[in-house]
């Protein structure tokens, strides 16, 4: 098992390193005949790419889309879709220094325990540089979804300890963390400022809601639907924690407090988060991830080299304050990636 492959019906495979040629995904098992062109995939790519808030890097990535195959006259063929996003503006020289010293907070070392060997050109595989292919293949997803109505959200409710109290969806769009709170968003930006002055770094949480689902999504056992989206989310390399629904707050509320009340309309709370044993009930699907504060950071830090002597590393140059906001549409595409391998495997059964 190599760990590059996702989904069972709709299954995503990504390749590439964050200096090598290009990065890219190919999915099998997307059906015929659904409307998909590169300006779909750029529509994505767009709100993830470098230089989209002031906590982004400065790396300068145009990444356009290629399709290779899959696509013919605007709409899929049902055979395998590959895309590809070429690199073109890595600066590999800056990370000779690091060829030899493992950066605290990285995979460095952990890479070097499983292979014997590490590409230290900006991380190779373990780079952000690999959700670019999650987010193409996410743009394939949430095609197939908009056929059903099924429209997936990510927004940012807290960064850098400062969290949004409104949760209004309209104003997403009218800041730069994708925040559903300006006055929240005002604050972060002043956060970001201080902190990227000082050298350091933040994290931060993103909030996914899935709408339009319907009930019966999702296996029995250990293809739970909220079993398989944590397991996607937790797989981006900046995620360390995952809930649903009501999330760690479910334990400390009463059984009466905590069970969702059924009418004839639907549920009058949503605590189950939309998924009741690992199956969808109809709610909408309301996830949070946390996001760890970006390791590279100018602050001087302890570590050591291949041959296990102390040193000490800053790390200068085209770095992220925090992986918000250009992570949230990497949420957004592995949410939509989940839901629409479930969405097929459930009209295989019915």
């Amino acid at each position: 098992m190599s760990g590059n492959s996702f989904g069972t019906l709709f299954k995503i495979t990504t390749w590439g390193e964050s200096h090598g040629i290009g990065v890219g995904v190919v999915i099998d098992g997307c059906p015929a005949q659904i409307p998909f062109n590169e300006q779909i995939i750029q529509d994505m790519l767009d709100r993830r790419k470098p230089g989209s808030s002031i906590a982004s890097t400065s790396r300068k990535e145009p990444d356009e889309a290629i399709i290779m195959s899959g696509v013919f006259n605007g709409v899929t063929t049902g055979t395998p879709i590959m895309i590809m996003v070429k690199n073109k503006d890595q600066h590999s020289d800056a990370y000779k220094k690091f060829a030899d010293i493992f950066r605290p907070g990285h995979g460095d070392i952990s890479y070097q325990a499983k292979y014997g060997i590490r590409d230290w050109r900006g991380g190779g595989r373990a780079s952000a540089r690999e959700t670019v292919a999650r987010v193409a293949a996410g743009a394939v997803a949430k095609a197939l979804l908009d056929k059903e109505n099924i429209n997936i959200c990510a927004y940012t409710v807290e960064l850098g300890g400062i969290k949004a109290v409104e949760r209004n969806l309209d104003l997403i769009s009218q800041n730069m963390f994708f925040c559903p709170d300006n006055d929240a968003a005002t604050k972060m930006e002043k956060r970001v400022k201080k902190v990227k002055s000082s050298g350091d770094s933040l994290g931060g949480i993103v909030e996914i809601v899935a709408k339009g689902v319907s009930a019966g999504l999702g296996e029995p056992v250990f293809d739970k639907l909220d079993a398989d989206l944590a397991k996607a989310l937790m797989s981006i390399g900046a995620v360390k924690g995952f809930e649903i629904g009501a999330g760690f707050k479910a334990s400390s509320l009463l059984g009466s407090k905590n069970n969702d009340p059924i009418t004839p309309k639907g549920f009058l709370t949503n605590n189950a988060g939309g998924i009741l044993a690992g199956i969808s009930n109809g709610d909408d699907i309301i996830m949070r991830v946390a996001v760890k504060p970006i390791p590279s950071i100018s602050i001087e830090q302890n570590t050591i080299d291949l041959k296990k002597k102390k040193r000490t590393v800053s790390i200068s140059g085209r770095h992220d304050i925090s992986a918000i906001p250009r992570i949230n549409v990497v949420c957004e595409s592995m949410v939509s990636i989940v839901i629409a391998d479930h969405l097929l495997r459930q009209k295989a059964i019915r």
